[in-house]
């Protein structure tokens, strides 16, 4: 039997995640569906998943978005990879990078050639054997070449960093012009039917109700149809990422424009810099339990690289996730979902893959068990392996300085990533399981970036000679070099391509 179709959408709440969620459904959908979106002025966005990750760009080709217009109507920046500073020991600095190293050999990963020579004295930094860190320590930036084949230039993996208000507004205005529907207003309460507890209205504050089938929750931290109305649960993940609480503030920008994202473990925590086109973004992540709220705020302020644009604003969290995103006809989006600190960028990726997977498993009137089941058992793999991931940055440290790394350090952590740790240091091997989001460079780039250093290298590379292993090594860097030479700066490729209108920018940019 052929159940009804879900014909009528509300998304209760807008921001990043409300307006990448309806701009998408619209793409996806056709008139037999309408869209509406509730949101209010009055209520403010977080607006601290400034920075991205590569995968972005299969969401914003889906929506066939011109890339060039998108970072002129969004400020943005592109971005390379994330340096991380004093993790490992305060001092060190290594960049996790997008794209690949050098080519395998075989079926054997490049690193552990260089793993082998490396610990022979005879192989230089990590660093230089990918195009994309190479190119973020040289400030340079070009847009891959996929016709130059096998060239470091046609392997170039990069993302963005953009002001998310803005953002939200380009997907606005592309999601209205595909018809759907922006009502203006608070929701004063949620509407529940009595024999099955499924959300069949939102009712807002001058009365107005507005009824669907299926809603999407982006309504922040505060999950209104998902935690307060349908009492869905939360998972905690406080003891292993125990940061709660960040100050966030702009500040003006400074050159050069780098193309990537900064991290500085501080004393409890970390501070992000995120460079955009007409601001640089700041944000100090710490645990209020080794620190002051005050003295966070003033460790923020006195480590801008310019002038302060605004007071900065503090944000309280518990990392975590809720224990279904999806619960009867109610899908949690952004931060009604959970909260990842920013420290990978994967804030809008979790949107974006969730709008993904609810375009895969849409559902009809019947709301089929075993997809919400499917739905949720993939959204819990991912938010888990992203959490681990995280988790590694700060158990993986050496820093003994204070009472916050002392306690990252030797904390207890989940088996997942206890299993990868014991592999990785075994023989340099990573696993990637099933979909999960990080690569196998990514983990080996942060692991080996944090001092992690594998006790040997995969047994087959020994099959080699010694001498050809260094000449292959030797050409990989030298390549990467001439490449990187040949690249423009990025302040030169994004004031040749995609510079904002200033004046533009100033009629539409929020302070934030």
């Amino acid at each position: 039997m052929t159940l009804p179709h879900v014909r009528n959408i509300v998304i209760a709440g807008g921001g990043t995640a409300g307006w990448m969620t309806a701009a998408a459904l619209s793409k996806v959908l056709n008139d037999r569906w309408k869209i509406v979106l509730v949101e209010s002025e009055e209520i403010g966005t977080v607006g601290v998943g400034e920075a991205t990750i590569p995968i972005i760009n299969v969401y914003n080709n889906a929506l066939e978005i011109d890339e060039n217009e998108f970072m002129r109507e969004t400020s943005a920046t592109f971005k390379l990879g994330i340096e991380f500073v004093n993790w490992g020991r305060v001092g060190d600095s290594y960049i996790h990078g997008f794209g690949p190293l050098g080519p395998d050999i075989g079926i054997t990963k490049f690193h552990h050639y260089w793993l082998k020579m490396h610990q022979a004295g005879t192989a230089s930094s990590l660093e230089d054997y990918s195009v994309n860190i190479a190119a973020a320590r040289a400030n340079k930036f070009m847009r891959a070449k996929p016709e130059l084949g096998a060239s470091p230039l046609a392997e170039i993996a990069h993302a963005y960093h953009f002001d998310a208000g803005l953002y939200a507004a380009f997907l606005r205005r592309y999601a209205e012009k595909r018809g759907v529907e922006r009502l203006e207003g608070k929701i004063r309460s949620v509407s529940t039917r009595v024999d099955n507890g499924f959300v069949d209205a939102i009712v807002l504050e001058d009365g107005r109700r507005i009824d669907g089938d299926l809603f999407v929750d982006c309504t922040g931290f505060r999950g209104l149809l998902i935690e307060q109305t349908l009492k869905t649960g939360y998972e905690d993940w406080s003891h292993w990422l125990p940061c709660d609480r960040a100050w966030a503030v702009p500040c003006r920008s400074v050159r050069p424009l780098t193309p990537y994202t900064r991290s500085t473990a501080h004393g409890a925590g970390w501070q992000w810099r995120i460079p955009l086109q007409h601001r640089t973004g700041n944000g100090h992540v710490f645990c209020s339990s080794f620190i002051r709220e005050e003295e966070a705020a003033q460790v923020l302020m006195s480590r801008l690289d310019g002038e302060p644009l605004a007071d900065p604003r503090m944000l309280k969290f518990v990392t975590g996730k809720r224990k279904k995103l999806w619960n009867k006809n109610v899908v949690a989006v952004g931060l009604a979902s959970g909260f990842m600190e920013p420290l990978e960028s994967t804030s809008i990726h979790l949107i974006q893959s969730t709008v993904s997977r609810l375009a895969t498993f849409f559902p009809d009137q019947g709301f089929n068990a075993a997809d919400t089941e499917e739905f949720n058992r993939q959204s819990d793999f991912e938010f888990e392996r992203i959490r681990d991931f995280i988790i590694l940055h700060y158990k993986a440290t050496e820093r003994s300085d204070t009472e916050f790394w002392n306690y990252c350090r030797t904390m207890p952590i989940p088996d997942t990533l206890a299993h990868k740790i014991d592999l990785f240091k075994a023989n340099g091997r990573v696993v990637r399981e099933n979909a999960e989001l990080f690569s196998e460079i990514s983990w080996v780039e942060v692991m080996l970036g944090q001092r992690m250093a594998p006790a040997r290298y995969h047994p087959l590379v020994d099959a080699l000679p010694e001498a050809k292993i260094q000449s292959f090594l030797d050409n990989v860097r030298e390549t990467i070099r001439r490449c990187v030479d040949a690249m423009p700066a990025h302040s030169d490729f994004v004031a040749a391509n995609c510079a904002v209108d200033a004046r533009v920018l100033g009629s539409k940019a929020t302070m934030r």
